[in-house]
């Protein structure tokens, strides 16, 4: 059995532990390779009459942002939404337009309630995700030439009841993305 810390002095050993941070590209690439890889999750192939995955990046997105706030520019949405175009399915632009929106309303929010509760920021991300939803229906709605967002509703109550998950897992995200890997 070989333990390489029992000959090394307590110098040494405190050397290892505290002399490290995180990569740089890790901390701050992380945020966006998860959004991203969100998106290309909604194109797995489920066959439904109905919605009934929640906007799992758009999610992750929100998650972000309450978690981390500082952690992604407010103009995060415009690429995030354009690269989620790529894969939703909705209308080009909807993503960016509705993504923009909502990271704009989360500064608005950040400036005007500086200490929030998680209940606070799960109603929050409720009231943006059923709006996300809802105008998302209404856009996809004008090429089939009516809007249902009754339709919406069995999505709407799985991404909400989904939203304290996906935080826990953006939070894991978060202690991976800190790992002090690098030698200073």
């Amino acid at each position: 059995m070989n333990w390489p810390d029992l000959d090394a002095s307590p110098e040494e050993i405190a050397r290892r532990r505290i002399n490290r941070a995180p990569l740089p590209l890790l901390a701050t690439g992380v945020p966006w390779a998860t959004i991203m890889l969100a998106s290309i999750t909604g194109t797995a192939a489920m066959v439904a009459s109905a919605p009934i995955l929640p906007p799992l990046a758009f999610m992750m997105l929100l998650a972000w942002r309450m978690l981390r706030p500082g952690m992604l520019p407010v103009w995060a949405g415009l690429p995030l939404g354009l690269f989620d175009d790529l894969y939703s399915g909705q209308p080009f632009g909807s993503g960016i337009v509705l993504w923009s929106v909502a990271m704009l309303a989360m500064e608005a929010i950040d400036e005007r309630f500086l200490w929030r509760s998680f209940a606070q920021d799960w109603l929050v991300a409720g009231n943006l995700i059923a709006g996300y939803l809802l105008i998302s229906a209404m856009i996809a709605g004008l090429d089939a030439g009516a809007a249902l967002p009754l339709v919406i509703v069995p999505q709407l109550l799985v991404s909400v009841a989904v939203y304290p998950v996906l935080i826990g897992v953006v939070a894991l995200f978060d202690r991976l993305r800190l790992l002090p890997l690098k030698r200073l």
